[in-house]
């Protein structure tokens, strides 16, 4: 099987938002009256960012998500994508389930492949997403205000906990295992609060390198810092509510839950009389949140245990080239 009858037979579908789509040299997009263009690109690489046995419909799903995650965070409504795809081998069946993931994806946020490009190479998944939000409305990382409350969307940690035992550095309970991979190999990207956080937010991104490391960014762009409460994100570690783990180690949580990758829930500041409007857009947008801390004016991060002493930060975000 050739370059171009696998694109036409796994990656060729009718695209309606432009006139040109795959198959052209470009894709042409132009965002409604009064609404800018959001663009994003993220990069997944086989032994960096997932095994080389991990199911292809599960990596296609994640693929796209990760990238739509980003989208998320800024309030964004997705509009199209490409797909630059690095293949050892023209593999049908891989192909085939790969791309009825990212299909499926695809088609449930309304979002569709307009272009990209295929090679020969070691296993690289390179997607640019495109959407489109209302003019000057976009959630950026730089508006955190002093007193606003730290919210994190769904849960935290799972991603991380289910990584370190899949590399062995841990055993967990088959159910436990199967539940957290799940979060790790299938994220879920929360563009539907994204989009009702509009106007409400003042600050916010995706969780993808742990929510220290994160956070941080916020605190840097807006100047400011925060404060964080251990025992409200103890809590956030689904796996933890399992029987099996009621005795897992606060160590353990802690370094999932405040510095795991891979979580894709949305970290997000607003003023403290915005409680009920946070709800409300949690409520409409079917996605838990939960008030995690509060924005200081002393910079840095302090998280503050049960007991009221400060942790120490020895937790490290996930850097690729620290």
């Amino acid at each position: 099987m050739g370059e171009f009858e696998l694109i036409r037979k796994f990656f060729q579908r009718p695209v309606r938002r432009s006139p040109l789509g795959v198959g052209d040299d470009c894709a042409l997009l132009a965002p409604a009256p009064g609404m800018q263009l959001a663009v994003s690109s993220d990069m997944l690489v086989e032994g960096r960012h997932f095994f080389a046995d991990v199911n292809p419909q599960l990596l296609g799903h994640k693929a796209l998500a990760v990238n739509l995650s980003d989208l998320a965070a800024c309030g964004a409504r997705p509009l199209a994508f490409t797909l630059a795809l690095s293949l050892p081998r023209a593999d049908a069946a891989w192909c085939q389930a790969f791309s009825d993931g990212l299909f499926a994806l695809a088609a449930q946020h309304d979002c569709e492949l307009v272009g990209g490009d295929t090679t020969q190479g070691p296993l690289n998944l390179c997607i640019t997403v495109f959407g489109e939000v209302p003019t000057g409305q976009a959630l950026l990382r730089s508006g955190a205000q002093v007193g606003d409350d730290i919210w994190v969307s769904g849960t935290l940690g799972d991603a991380r906990l289910a990584l370190d035992a899949l590399l062995r550095q841990h055993a967990l309970p088959p159910a436990v295992l199967a539940q957290a991979r799940q979060r790790l190999e299938q994220p879920t990207p929360r563009l539907a609060l994204g989009q009702a956080l509009r106007g409400i937010a003042s600050s916010c991104l995706d969780v993808s390198d742990g929510l220290l490391g994160d956070l941080g960014h916020i605190l840097d762009a807006s100047g400011v810092g925060a404060c964080i409460d251990a025992n409200i994100t103890r809590g956030l570690l689904h796996a933890r509510r399992h029987p099996l783990m009621a005795a897992l180690a606060t160590t353990r949580i802690d370094a999932c839950t405040l510095a795991g990758g891979d979580d894709y829930e949305l970290c997000f500041t607003a003023p403290a009389s915005a409680q009920t409007a946070v709800r409300e857009a949690a409520q409409q947008s079917a996605t838990p949140v939960t008030c995690i801390g509060r924005i200081e004016a002393q910079r840095g991060v302090r998280v503050i245990a049960p007991g009221g002493q400060q942790l120490p930060l020895r937790f490290a975000a996930f850097d690729h080239f620290a």
